[in-house]
């Protein structure tokens, strides 16, 4: 019967491709069956995480959790099954004045996976990860009990799955707050920096505003390396929109969203065709410094626009590769990786930079710390494992650490930080894959 379930499934990076038992249901009893039967579970979202991390040998996929229990508009406070998306929830908060206080780059992932790796996104160092708005929700635990955990109930549980990436159990419900909004758009400004030492004062210049991020050309050099945009921006007020945008400020127009159709040739992305990319992102800006107001589709989820984006990089797929360095050794270790990637020749076309700020000390298992932390996506190529073991000791030698949800090859030095996660019944690929290591 088992056999029926098998199927081929990998992440968004399409890296790596296994052949696992997969299903789907939306009955808590069959949910307590399909754990009780199996020795080993790993839930899985939306399949937007790069890696190992919700691959295992027995996959429970969340995506028929997909309802919403309630919605109250005036504290801001939602409630719904873990395998809702952001993106469902955008869809009903954002004309009722209300918007997520953290988002990742995308918002398709779901609410059971923002919290298993509490996801952070452009505001960390303002507001925290997204576990800082969780008020409960309900777990599925090795025997098939469902408990509800908050920092008040089953308060070890609550924070052992915080970040926990789905080893304490299956989220199947959350509750969490939004904050109020006047607007869908943002109040942007993009500037343009020369080299790391421009863009980390930048950086310092703009910890007051909510949103900061950077575009950063990884295969620049000498005195340009480091070459970026910053991007900051805050919620805009309805009074500050320009006068076509006043009418309904809360609707954002529909728009053209294209499909990569099919996996792109190996050959197409390679060092020239990655910095011809780079070379054409930065000079599209032409002045040194640009403010408007733009959609928070545009702000927060750019690649969004176009679905299948992953076949870019052909069927080989690709990893996303993001570390942390703490913040008083940020710009020499961010230096050390920048020419460590242009001398290999393996570039990124989406090489982001943050600052994180202080994380909350009781979400033990969250990967960020005060620091700036790089995101790249890199082609699966004969000399990526090179790349990442030299990325690997350089991360090392400057004390940060790998992000699990992006993680698929890493040492496991730089990624088994997880704490109080004793339970050998939800298992992932990653996990095993760091316990090898550690034994090898």
């Amino acid at each position: 019967m088992k056999l029926n379930f098998i199927q081929k499934v990998t992440n968004w990076g399409n890296f790596p491709v296994v052949e696992k038992e997969m299903k789907s249901e939306d009955s808590f009893k069959r949910i307590k069956d399909f754990v009780l039967s199996h020795n080993e579970v790993i839930a899985r979202g939306n399949g937007r995480c790069y890696g190992d991390a919700s691959l295992g040998e027995s996959i429970f996929s969340t995506k028929k959790l997909n309802k919403f229990i309630s919605f109250d508009r005036l504290n801001g406070i939602i409630e719904c099954e873990s395998g809702v998306l952001l993106s469902d929830v955008l869809e009903i908060a954002v004309p009722q004045g209300l918007f997520l206080y953290v988002t990742p780059g995308t918002k398709f992932v779901s609410v059971g996976g923002a919290i298993a790796s509490d996801v952070h996104g452009k505001n960390h160092h303002a507001e925290g990860c997204f576990s800082e708005y969780v008020i409960e929700f309900r777990l599925m635990t090795e025997n098939g009990d469902i408990i509800t955990c908050s920092r008040e109930e089953n308060t070890d549980k609550f924070w052992a799955t915080i970040g926990g990436m789905g080893l304490t159990g299956i989220i199947l419900t959350a509750k969490f707050k939004l904050k109020n909004i006047e607007s869908a758009y943002i109040r942007q400004e993009s500037i343009k920096a020369e080299n790391l030492d421009e863009i980390f004062r930048l950086f310092d210049e703009s910890e007051s505003w909510t949103y900061t991020v950077a575009w950063i050309d990884c295969l620049q050099k000498g005195k340009n390396i480091g070459r970026s945009i910053l991007m900051r921006g805050e919620h805009a007020f309805q009074h500050e929109l320009p006068q076509n945008l006043k009418k309904t400020p809360l609707r954002l127009k529909k728009k053209m969203e294209p499909t990569i159709p099919f996996y792109f040739p190996g050959f197409v992305l390679n060092a020239l065709t990655v910095r011809i990319f780079n070379w054409l992102y930065y000079k599209k800006q032409s002045q040194k410094e640009v403010k408007n107001f733009i959609d928070y589709e545009t702000f927060f989820y750019p690649l969004d626009a176009i679905h299948e984006w992953n076949r870019i990089y052909g069927k080989n797929g690709f990893i996303q590769y993001q570390m942390v360095i703490p913040k008083e050794r940020g710009k020499e270790g961010m230096k050390k990786i920048l020419e460590t990637i242009a001398n290999s020749g393996n570039g990124s076309f989406l090489a982001v930079l943050k600052l994180f700020g202080k994380n909350n000390q009781e979400a033990y298992n969250s990967f960020p710390f005060e620091g700036y932390t790089l995101a790249l996506d890199f082609k699966v190529n004969s000399s990526l494992k090179k790349l990442v073991e030299q990325l690997d000791n350089i991360v090392q030698e400057f004390g940060g650490r790998i992000y699990l949800t992006k993680d698929s090859m890493s040492k496991s030095s730089l990624t088994n930080y997880l704490k109080n996660i004793q339970n050998p019944k939800f298992v992932s690929l990653q996990h095993k894959r760091i316990i090898n290591n550690n034994h090898s």
